[in-house]
């Protein structure tokens, strides 16, 4: 029974030792190369679809704070020619 925990470590520590030396091979280095590139990349793309996002946003605030202001300068108006109206049937009587 002892032999057979002392098999299976050694076949751990075997398979370990060539699992590092195959993680430290130039193929895996190349596999990591073009790994870390990818990631790279969808980093930057992103970070390029954020400030989009972002220029889009900041322009449908302007926009909306436009339509706003549209909106309650016509109310304004509005309030105004009533006041002027409700004056003139006020001397009118």
């Amino acid at each position: 029974m002892i032999w057979n925990k002392w098999s299976w470590l050694g076949c751990g520590f075997l398979l370990g030792s060539a699992g590092l030396k195959a993680l430290k091979s130039d193929d895996a280095k190349k596999v990591y190369t073009h790994v870390t590139a990818a990631a790279m990349r969808c980093r930057d793309d992103a970070v390029e679809q954020y400030h989009l996002l972002r220029e889009n946003i900041s322009d449908i605030a302007a926009d909306a704070e436009e339509i706003n202001r549209e909106r309650y300068e016509a109310k304004e108006a509005q309030r105004i020619e009533d006041a002027k109206a409700v004056l003139a049937a006020a001397e009118t009587k």
